[in-house]
């Protein structure tokens, strides 16, 4: 009997790629195309069949697919009975039999010159250094495209009415399976791409503006003095994998930086201490373009030593790219022991969507940044000084990294008021 599976050509490619079937039976395996092609992100790798949910036009797909295996069966069993074995040339001249369907018009995507300047924009936010936000306008962009090929909308400037903003946050939320601030960053991101575009004189619309979706802060996730110090004094091979990771996270923790300007640290950003000045880093934040000022205590004086003499580059010479520290930093956590069971919430159509999973599962190089603001305010520093160190320039984004905890409310209240014993 005939075994059929279906697969892409290059699934890991950014534009439509051929599929084609392994077709195994009486022991042979032939490479069948089923002259077809589908974007990898319309396709379910899983199953091995066209996403239909959101994409309405490939249930045709998946019915020419199953067409072409019926015949492919068909012809192996007839092959089997009358003891032949059909050619390679036979069973793949059962895909070419029907020629592919003409690709329909695609007017939802070209939207007259709206996605030139969309590429234009993310080209120069790419070009002004902010290489992660030009990545977060891009992914933005490209559920834009997705919402509009699944229903056959023509974006463009003039066409991206409030209605038309209303049914994308519906879609990012029901068919791409996005949580509220999610969507709530993505519309941010489309309406200051308008704004961009109107400074240009590319459009005059204002209609994006009236659309919103409400944004529900999770729980920060900051690691506590204990929970730093098992970190700290956990026993590892000096110049291993871990023992890089854990000091790259480490001067996270003491200066608070964000991960894009700790790899961009070099020789002329270090400022030695004089009689008025301890030793500090002087840089500007690649996200916001500020000059931030960051003093250096001697921990984290050793762990730049160490940086700019090449100790904490990976195997390639390279700083550790963020993926990496990150997987690095849940092997981590679990060996010092930070394991207190936590609550991830996140929230989809205002619905909590509540998970308790151990704290080092959760941890990222950000969770150092939360750790430095929330131990640095917990010991007395004021929000202000902090967020100088930081680089915030509003209090309600630096708010975002402050993590009161019920005991750390406890303790503030009891140095103001008399607690019974």
């Amino acid at each position: 009997m005939a075994k059929i599976s279906y697969l892409l050509n290059a699934p890991g490619a950014d534009k439509p790629t051929p599929i084609f079937t392994f077709l195994s039976f009486d022991g042979r395996r032939v490479k069948v195309y089923a002259n077809r092609s589908i974007h990898p992100r319309q396709w379910d790798a899983d199953e091995r069949r066209a996403l239909t949910r959101g994409y309405p036009r490939n249930g045709a797909l998946n019915d020419w697919l199953d067409l072409l295996g019926e015949r492919l069966a068909a012809c192996c069993d007839a092959h089997a009975a009358a003891g032949t074995t059909p050619t390679a040339a036979e069973l793949r001249a059962l895909a070419e039999s029907e020629q592919p369907e003409p690709e329909p018009e695609a007017p939802a995507v070209t939207g007259g010159l709206f996605w030139q300047r969309y590429e234009e924009w993310v080209s120069y936010t790419r070009a002004a250094g902010t290489t992660r936000t030009a990545q977060a306008h891009a992914t933005a962009g490209r559920h834009l495209r997705e919402f509009a090929e699944a229903n056959g909308y023509a974006v463009d400037f003039d066409t991206l009415t409030p209605t038309v903003g209303d049914r994308w946050a519906a879609y990012l939320l029901n068919v791409a399976g996005l949580t509220d601030n999610t969507i709530n960053k993505h519309l941010g991101r489309l309406k200051a791409f308008m704004k961009w575009a109107s400074k240009r004189g590319y459009t005059e619309s204002t209609a994006l503006d009236r659309v919103s979706w409400a944004r529900r802060e999770p729980d920060v996730i900051a690691l506590s003095v204990a929970e730093l110090r098992a970190l700290e004094t956990l026993p590892l091979a000096p110049g291993s994998r871990l023992d890089k990771a854990r000091a790259w996270f480490l001067l996270a923790c003491y200066t608070g930086l964000r991960y894009s300007d700790l790899v961009s640290i070099r020789p002329q950003h270090v400022r030695p201490a004089t009689d008025k000045l301890p030793a500090h880093l002087r840089l500007t934040a690649k996200k916001t373009r500020a000059v931030v000022n960051v003093p250096l205590s001697a921990p984290a004086l050793g762990i730049v030593s160490r940086l700019l003499a090449g100790e904490l580059a990976s195997v390639k010479s390279q700083p550790i790219t963020n993926p990496v520290l990150n997987r690095f930093l849940k092997e981590l956590g679990q060996l010092a022991g930070i394991d207190s069971p936590i609550e991830v919430i996140r929230y989809r159509g205002g619905v909590a969507d509540v998970m308790t999973c151990p704290k080092h599962d959760k941890l990222t190089v950000h969770t150092a940044r939360r750790t430095f603001v929330t131990l640095n305010l917990g010991k007395g520093m004021s929000a202000e000084f902090v967020m100088k160190l930081t680089g915030h320039t509003s209090y309600k984004s630096f708010q975002r990294y402050v993590n009161l905890t019920p005991q750390r409310v406890a303790e503030e209240f009891a140095k103001f008021h008399e607690m019974p014993d």
